[in-house]
């Protein structure tokens, strides 16, 4: 197994490396106006996590734009909500840089299929898992299918999640409450802790928590409360991971265009998605698989227990 925790010389290609993770926009593009800007049309997405092939506009993976630089090459990587969204820019960056992607899923055959199209295509191997992750069966059987399939478990990015919106606390069910914690903080929970009985020292485990966890907005009440936990549960499991040499860290994204959103807001808010940040517009899941990838790199040996926040400026500080 590659090492990704080892040091880094000043010489080392990483250094050149992460400069030549390319976007669409140029360095010097106004940040603003890179990307699609809200008002949004109407969406017809019904029910969560919703479809890719149903959004306008679609969301960018970085299909025609991510080009990779061996960053991960020859590793397994297990990424779970991997059909769409920040999972299919994730998995589709980890191929690129050389890893095999294990794609977990609940039931989106169809957007699973694209992710999987989208690894092979990079030359990398896919294997694709559906199934709900509140189910710690399941979650055992993702990372023991990971390891008989590639032989080890190097990545795990705990990526899926559950959420609703509501605009009174005393109309949050107890399914849908029960639901968020089963899918967002259990599962990140139950993947952890299988994977940590195979994986190797350098070995990474991400989780994608959220501007909610530090900023909470009352309509995401119970899953503002999940992404708080994963956060505090990013740190801890840093402490304890690191005695078998396993980094852990999180990453915070702000407003991203997935089909979470049209699927789980309210049609007003799905229009006006992401104007509250500086730039005026929501992120690209494709503006943040890079960060991903420098967490799952040997760029970020010395990096372990931090959030990394992708806000469009609007982390707290």
């Amino acid at each position: 197994m590659q090492s990704l925790g080892a040091p880094i010389h000043p010489d080392a290609r990483g250094a050149r490396c992460i400069l030549t993770m390319q976007s669409k926009a140029p360095i010097s593009e106004d940040p603003r106006s890179a990307e699609a800007q809200p008002p949004f049309k109407k969406q017809e997405q019904i029910e969560p996590p919703g479809l890719t092939s149903e959004m306008n506009p679609k969301p960018d993976h970085g299909e025609e734009t991510y080009k990779g630089n061996g960053l991960l090459q020859g590793l397994a990587a297990v990424i779970t909500g991997a059909d769409s969204g920040i999972g299919r820019a994730v998995a589709l960056a980890f191929a690129r840089e050389g890893a095999d992607v294990v794609i977990s899923y609940l039931n989106e055959e169809e957007d699973a299929r694209e992710t999987e199209r989208l690894v092979t295509s990079a030359g990398s191997k896919a294997l694709r898992i559906p199934g709900d992750i509140r189910s710690e069966e399941h979650c055992e059987k993702i990372i023991a299918q990971c390891v008989e399939r590639f032989g080890k478990i190097d990545l795990l990015v705990n990526n899926a999640a559950f959420q609703s919106t509501y605009s009174d606390a005393r109309e949050i069910s107890t399914e849908d409450f029960d639901r968020a914690f089963k899918t967002n903080v259990y599962a990140t929970f139950f993947l952890s802790r299988a994977a940590l009985r195979h994986m190797k020292p350098g070995a990474v485990i991400i989780n994608t928590t959220s501007i909610q966890g530090f900023d909470p907005s009352g309509q995401l009440l119970h899953y503002a409360a999940t992404k708080g936990a994963i956060a505090n549960m990013t740190r801890s499991l840093a402490e304890l991971a690191a005695q078998q040499g396993v980094r852990v860290n999180g990453v915070a994204p702000g407003p991203v265009w997935t089909p979470l959103i049209p699927s789980t807001m309210p049609e007003e808010k799905v229009k006006q998605f992401g104007q509250n940040t500086f730039f005026k517009r929501p992120a690209q899941p494709a503006e943040l698989a890079p960060v991903y990838v420098f967490l799952a790199s040997r760029l970020a040996s010395y990096v372990s227990g931090e959030i990394y926040g992708a806000t469009g400026g609007t982390m707290p500080l």
